[in-house]
């Protein structure tokens, strides 16, 4: 038996190495999306079966075990590795994303023995395909998405491959910032390399191996652990995506959550067969999202391969939570995952009234601003905002969180006026947007910026235009969201609601993004007056708003004001 001292200090230092990895990739990125707004993830993997032994703790939860499927898939692919090569590869079949998401897996070998491998993701703001940013909504194959990246190697044996990575920059949009890019991922996958070969020289290749397994060990009971918690039963949840861009039909997520002893299977056999825009879902992001939802409730999970061990998934290859190609799939790692977030929220609410919240606005609204300007060259802007989460047992919903599937926060506004002729003439807290509960829901933000020069194209992919953010035990819905181009005075809506693409922009022209609020937790009538009071004082609500959702405690405040 290992003392339990040394497992406490290796695992430490194991954990250390990736959230090293992600330090020097946010220092080195160049573009906003990596360097500000951390979109990206490192993680530690075991030699022969890919299986993960450590994430870092500031890196995007939703690349768990997408980064093992990749890392798994680059092993099955790869004959024969050598010291110093670097395995680059975005395909989303095998272990992927979205085409922007870009994976780099490296192997470590110590003495000449093979002892793990570093990978790394980051999100490239371009990737080529018809439309700037990858977004976009009306592609019917992955072909128009973007620039399609096999298992590759990218550096052999320690030598850049510059062929390789010539072709690649040719066919996406700014190459200089996409190399420096790669530069900023190779970089930290060298950082992880060192780090980990200290690691094995402090304490040895066995005893340091031996550790690992001994976490996974423990992670595995963990999580059966946390499992058994809940009570035993068959726990159902559905919600729906507004719509595919191509299809106005609403897609359904529909999950049949089963609980036995210490297994969870979860069950979308009765979700949407696959669509024809571009929110089909490849199977490790699916795998992924319900496994955060867990995270989410159980936070003191340790996140290695033995914490998937409880859970059973059943995804036909007909949904379109199971992408097969060449299916379009720029929307899932976005919007896609945060709803199977939310219908595992949904389903397990019943069973865990004490931790579940409600649903929260769950989209990133992903927009992409492009154009040429003779400041700033051709630019391709890639923004994002948060929104509302839910209310819950013990408090209201955080107001412009992230998505329920990442740490990505928005970049500054700053970021994007420096790269790009756009102005912010609003960045506020949206008003009503809140699901009312006994502990509303957290808001949505309002984003409006203005095009100075020149001409520009935009497209923007959200979510929850016509499905708004449920709220649980009483609790309301939360706002939708609301896109608005205001071009030559006049304001111009997408028929999709949430969906558009090459939308063109000149100068003087607008730009409003309204997010979705949290839905609400418990029965309105149940929120304390002094909650309202604090509400009305800080501007949140409008008299409408107040009268239809709080009718009781708006009048009692203003009987104590008069």
């Amino acid at each position: 038996m290992i003392d339990p001292v040394t497992v406490a200090v290796i695992r430490g230092s194991l954990e250390q190495v990736c959230d090293e990895m992600d330090a020097a990739m946010i220092a080195a990125a160049v573009s906003p999306v990596i360097a500000d707004g951390r979109d990206r993830g490192s993680g530690l993997y075991h030699s022969s079966t890919g299986e993960l032994i450590a994430q870092g703790n500031d890196g995007v939860p939703l690349f768990v075990a997408v980064m093992q499927t990749a890392v798994r898939a680059v092993l099955e692919h790869v004959d024969e590795m050598a010291d110093g090569d670097v395995f680059i590869v975005n395909d989303p079949y095998r272990g992927g994303t979205h085409l922007m998401d870009v994976k780099m897996v490296r192997p470590i070998f110590v003495d000449g023995r093979l002892l793990a491998l570093v990978g790394n993701m980051g999100h490239w703001a371009d990737i080529g395909g018809a439309v700037p940013g990858g977004y976009s909504t009306s592609a019917r194959e992955v072909y128009a998405e973007g620039l399609q990246i096999p298992i590759i190697r990218l550096v052999r044996a320690g030598v850049l491959q510059s062929d390789i990575r010539d072709l690649i920059l040719q066919n996406i949009r700014q190459p200089a910032e996409r190399a420096g890019d790669i530069e900023a991922q190779l970089g930290a996958l060298e950082i992880g390399r060192r780090r980990f070969t200290e690691i094995v020289e402090r304490w040895g290749a066995d005893l340091t191996l031996d550790v690992a397994q001994e976490l996974r060990t423990r992670s595995a009971q963990q999580a059966r652990t946390y499992v058994a918690s809940i009570p035993n039963g068959r726990y159902v949840c559905e919600d729906y995506l507004d719509s595919d861009g191509v299809d106005a039909t609403p897609l359904r997520v529909h999950l049949t959550l089963d609980v036995e002893e210490t297994r969870m299977r979860f069950d979308f056999s009765e979700s949407a067969p696959a669509c024809k825009g571009p929110l089909n879902c490849p199977l490790p992001v699916t795998i992924s999202s319900c496994l955060i939802a867990i995270k989410h409730l159980f936070p003191e999970a340790m996140l290695n391969a033995g914490f998937f061990e409880p859970f059973e998934f059943v995804v036909p290859e007909t949904s379109f939570l199971n992408a097969q190609p060449p299916r379009p799939v720029a929307g899932s790692s976005a919007e896609v995952s945060q709803r199977i977030v939310d219908v595992v929220f949904g389903a397990l609410a019943e069973a865990l009234p004490e931790l579940v919240p409600a649903a929260s606005y769950s989209t990133a609204c992903n927009m992409a601003v492009a154009g040429s300007d003779a400041r700033f060259g051709n630019y391709v802007c890639y923004l994002y905002t948060g929104g509302g989460y839910g209310g819950s047992p013990v408090g209201d919903g955080l107001t412009n969180g992230p998505g329920t599937i990442s740490i990505a926060a928005h970049p500054g506004i700053e970021f994007y006026e420096q790269r790009a002729p756009i102005l912010f003439r609003r960045f506020a807290i949206r008003e009503d947007s809140a699901g009312s509960g006994e502990h509303r829901g957290g808001f949505g933000v309002v984003r409006e910026f203005e095009l100075r020069r020149g001409d520009a194209i935009v497209s923007v992919m959200g979510e929850r235009g016509r499905c708004p953010a449920f709220g649980v035990r009483g609790g309301l819905s939360g706002a939708t969201t609301r896109v608005t181009f205001i071009r030559g005075g006049t304001a111009y809506q997408p028929p999709h609601v949430t969906k558009d693409e090459r939308i063109e922009l000149s100068a003087g022209d607008l730009v409003v993004v309204e997010t979705p609020g949290g839905g609400g937790w418990g029965d309105p009538r149940e929120r304390s007056r002094a909650a309202v009071a604090a509400d009305i004082a800080r501007g949140y609500f409008t008299e409408p708003y107040l009268q239809t959702n709080y009718p009781d405690q708006t009048n009692a405040v203003e009987s104590l004001s008069a």
